[in-house]
């Protein structure tokens, strides 16, 4: 089992990785927890309620926890307002008290909603995030950001609240489609280009990722939210390809996945970049080549002005401004504040090369 602490001072917590995890979450979390709770309300959507919930609540209830579930579909749109009063009503009716725990079962959607719920409920409770996801497991379960989208945008009501424990089993990716595996590939290729030339070269070859590789992935980030909880600096790196991303999922209606429509922003970034003259010129078709190998598209399917529109309420926008990451060479990366002008009339000018 790899193991990558995440250190937040009294909380702090680890990250356990490795196959067959599930079975073991109660007895990790009866062991992890202190004090251990009574209580634990698992949270999942109904398709990975459907393949898991049994499991995990034979684990936690063999471990010694009463345990209650709440699901909701899956999908985007449940990550919503209305969610989160789904689950902290049922919270509430299972008297579920201060010292006890959720635990969110599930990608990045229901880790966010949970996480979310667990800072509101009684002004705040432990959780434990079980993703099932690549996606989640190198990106949303580390770093404490929750919440959920509104009609103005994504992610727009929120909160930092730290996970006690993070339990990744990467057998669950195996009933994962290809599409939502890679779009965990995006993000740890994300992390490659930002922080890593070695993880960003291992993605060229394609394929599965090992334990190693995944903890690799999640160190990258670690080190990045450790000294910036907050996202007022360094953690902003991170947004690689997103303020362009969300905005290619909203333009979309959240067809276009997460993990895609971060590498299609990465490629319109490091194109900008490379028009600007930023980058190497060796970046754009590394990031390319790499995108390809891990089965993600890289073209983006919306004119410039439908992604304007969907950037309007961007959470990385200060006034007339915008911070954007921009890729000098693989494995090293900065931020530029642009006016948001600019930044629409540059990406107008790549549309008309």
């Amino acid at each position: 089992m790899r193991t990558v602490s995440v250190p937040f001072g009294d909380r702090g917590y680890d990250v356990l990785i490795d196959e067959g995890l599930l079975a073991q979450a109660g007895a990790l979390c009866a062991a992890r927890l202190a004090p251990k709770p009574e209580k634990l309300l698992l949270v999942a959507d109904y398709t990975v309620f459907a393949l898991y919930g049994a499991a995990a609540v034979d684990s936690f209830r063999a471990a010694g926890f009463w345990v209650d579930a709440v699901t909701f579909p899956a999908g985007e749109h449940a990550k919503s307002i209305a969610t989160l009063e789904r689950i902290l009503e049922h919270a509430a009716a299972a008297e579920l008290g201060g010292g006890d725990c959720f635990a969110a079962l599930g990608g990045g959607i229901v880790g966010d909603v949970t996480g979310f719920a667990a800072a509101c409920h009684r002004r705040g409770i432990r959780f434990v995030q079980i993703p099932t996801t690549l996606l989640a497991a190198v990106d949303s379960s580390v770093g404490g950001k929750t919440g959920v989208n509104l009609a103005a945008g994504k992610n727009l009501a929120g909160a930092f609240w730290q996970p006690s424990l993070v339990i990744c089993d990467p057998a669950t990716h195996q009933t994962l489609f290809p599409e939502e595996y890679a779009n965990g590939l995006a993000e740890t290729l994300k992390h490659g280009l930002l922080f890593d030339a070695a993880l960003f070269a291992s993605l060229q070859r394609g394929g599965r990722l090992s334990v190693d590789t995944i903890a690799r992935s999640i160190e990258c980030k670690r080190d990045v939210v450790v000294c910036d909880e907050r996202d007022t600096g360094k953690r902003r790196l991170l947004n690689l390809g997103h303020t362009l991303g969300h905005a290619i999922e909203r333009a979309s209606d959240y067809a276009i996945a997460h993990g895609a429509a971060v590498g299609m922003g990465m490629v319109l970034i490091t194109r900008l970049a490379q028009a600007r003259g930023w980058c190497g010129a060796e970046v754009l078709p590394a990031l390319l080549g790499g995108l390809e190998a891990c089965g993600l598209p890289t073209e983006c399917p919306f004119a410039p002005g439908a992604l304007f529109a969907a950037m309007a309420q961007d959470k990385k926008r200060a006034g007339s401004d915008i911070t954007i990451v921009v890729p000098e060479r693989i494995g090293q990366c900065a931020l530029r504040k642009l006016p948001f002008e600019s930044l629409k009339s540059m990406l107008e000018d790549l549309w008309n090369i």
